[in-house]
């Protein structure tokens, strides 16, 4: 068994989550909540570096966490060049590209950035693992309607993958062996993607790209409709992007990203909060069913993960459209701690690869 500790850094846009683990087991968890003030008042994402390293310092030191003991330091994914499934290690080269934002600018991107600077402060390595970026799409999947435009493959591929993992163990058989269409609904964005034999061969592109909406991304628009905006005059491409990546679907309809403020509304009768779900369910629902022509209709299980498959409506909207299509497998939930975990006990027992960024 491995006795040294690891540590897990997984920022998200208004949290810094933080965990460290002793072979599968969490010994501490924390979600550092910052006001929205607090994140405000940063006008570059790469300006709350500092910020979020001192609250994740303090948070550790005030609860007794001995940093000596930490053998590696696990970061949440970020927006790197497109890489393979696997372990890296964070390298300067790395740390580059996530402050450039070579494939986007995002608060995944600190995944990274805390995780190499905590590493190096302790004289130790940081590693991510299944980065959003893994890029396993089929030729055909990434053409679009002009030469001008290609498929980029940006979706939850840690959360796919590990589950995917998950529910092949529990079958008796291996992930490589089975065909899965994936439906991970995050905090922020949805990924739907068709896994064919081990690989994702075609998933929307969950960041800017397209797809259902979500609770804070638009999704798919009519695109005349979106040109216009753009040239109206009356908005700057930072508030177009804004409002695609962070300003979109619920809280773009209901002024909320907050899941359980939705079901709460919906419970007592908000009927636009109902209206807004459904048509949520809907288009997860269409996208679902868009992977069972993908994999020519030879789907061993439809995996759906992420916590608002907790909501039995919403579960059994989804349900209802798609469930002749193949067996469901229900994970509401994200475990991407689990995940970064397992990842650096690999590392830790040399059971792993560690592959070159």
């Amino acid at each position: 068994m491995i006795n040294k500790n690891i540590l897990i850094i997984y920022p998200e846009v208004s949290v810094t989550k933080v965990a460290v683990y002793r072979n599968t087991e969490p010994i501490f968890l924390k979600t550092i909540r910052h006001s929205e003030e607090s994140i405000q008042s940063f006008k570059h994402f790469l300006d709350q570096i500092d910020f979020r390293l001192n609250c994740i310092l303090d948070e550790l030191e005030s609860n007794n966490i001995n940093l000596e003991n930490v053998e590696l330091v696990m970061g949440r994914s970020g927006l790197v060049k497109p890489v393979e499934q696997g372990v890296y290690e964070i390298t300067p080269t790395m740390v580059k590209d996530l402050k450039t934002g070579v494939m986007g600018t995002h608060a995944t991107n600190l995944g990274g950035l805390l995780a190499y600077d905590i590493a190096q402060k302790l004289g130790k390595k940081a590693y991510m693992a299944n980065p959003v970026v893994v890029d396993e799409l089929s030729d055909i999947a990434r053409i679009t309607g002009h030469p001008m435009f290609k498929r980029k493959s940006i979706f939850h591929a840690l959360n796919h993958k590990f589950f995917s993992t998950q529910y092949a163990k529990s079958v008796h058989k291996k992930y490589e062996d089975l065909n899965l269409i994936v439906c991970h609904i995050g905090t922020g964005g949805i990924s739907i993607g068709a896994h064919e034999k081990g690989r994702v061969v075609d998933v929307n592109q969950a960041y800017d790209g397209g797809g259902p909406f979500s609770i804070t991304r638009a999704g798919t628009l009519p695109m005349g409709q979106l040109v216009d905006l753009c040239f109206s005059g009356n908005v700057t491409r930072e508030e177009v992007m804004e409002m695609l990546t962070s300003k979109g679907g619920y809280y773009a309809y209901l002024g909320t990203s907050s899941i359980s403020k939705i079901n709460e509304r919906i419970a007592e009768g908000d009927e636009k909060a109902l209206a807004i779900s459904q048509a949520l369910s809907y288009q997860v629902s269409k996208e679902i069913a868009s992977h069972y022509a993908t994999l020519k209709g030879e789907v061993d299980c439809i995996i759906l993960t992420g916590i608002i498959f907790d909501s039995e409506q919403f579960l059994k909207n989804v349900k209802s459209r798609v469930s002749g299509l193949a067996p469901i497998a229900l994970y509401p939930s994200a475990n991407d701690f689990a995940a970064l975990a397992s990842f650096g006990i690999m590392v830790l027992k040399n059971e792993i690869e560690v592959k070159d960024y």
